[in-house]
């Protein structure tokens, strides 16, 4: 039976991935990058973006407001079995998460950005950071790191592409030019 139809026929209780992450614990290895969302909205978008973590060896970092709980059914069916192996952590505001992180080592991404991606130079701990899917990052967060943002070309035809992948992209990118220092 694959994973997807394990989880059809699974009981319907919510799942505390919150409560699970303390039962299973922290990874025991430094992450290769970091993968923040600001504010993200849509639990299926936070669960695909974990799983992308874990099979990067990314740690995943929610800034609140959450647009969900974290006991969703859709962040853990998105994420699937996996999230038991996911390193994250969520932080109550984003003056919170630059206490824990280096914003030297950020790097925001904006449809608004003139840069492209794959322009950066991505190292190990490096922080891509993420804003909500309807919202994208504030103005606040983009000017004030203005140099430090970039975009993910597409066609005019497309506004954005869907957050999930967007972290995708740039988390490979980035998994790619560390591989090859």
């Amino acid at each position: 039976m694959s994973e997807a139809a394990e989880w059809e026929t699974a009981p319907r209780a919510p799942v505390d991935v919150s409560a699970q992450a303390a039962t299973f614990g922290r990874v025991n290895y430094e992450p290769l990058l970091h993968i923040v969302l600001h504010q993200p909205e849509i639990p299926q978008n936070t669960g695909n973006i974990g799983r992308t973590c874990v099979a990067l060896g990314a740690k995943l970092w929610l800034v609140r407001p959450l647009g969900f709980r974290l006991d969703e059914r859709s962040l853990k069916r998105a994420g699937l079995d996996y999230w038991r192996h996911l390193d994250w952590q969520a932080v109550d505001h984003w003056p919170a998460l630059c206490e824990q992180l280096d914003p030297a080592q950020m790097w925001f991404f904006t449809k608004f950005a003139e840069r492209n991606y794959t322009s950066a130079s991505f190292e190990r701990g490096s922080v891509l950071v993420f804003g909500s899917e309807t919202s994208g990052l504030p103005p606040t967060i983009r000017e004030a790191f203005e140099a430090r943002c970039l975009r993910i070309p597409c066609r005019d035809d497309v506004r954005s592409l869907n957050l999930s992948v967007s972290a995708a992209v740039a988390g490979y990118e980035a998994a790619r030019q560390i591989a090859l220092a």
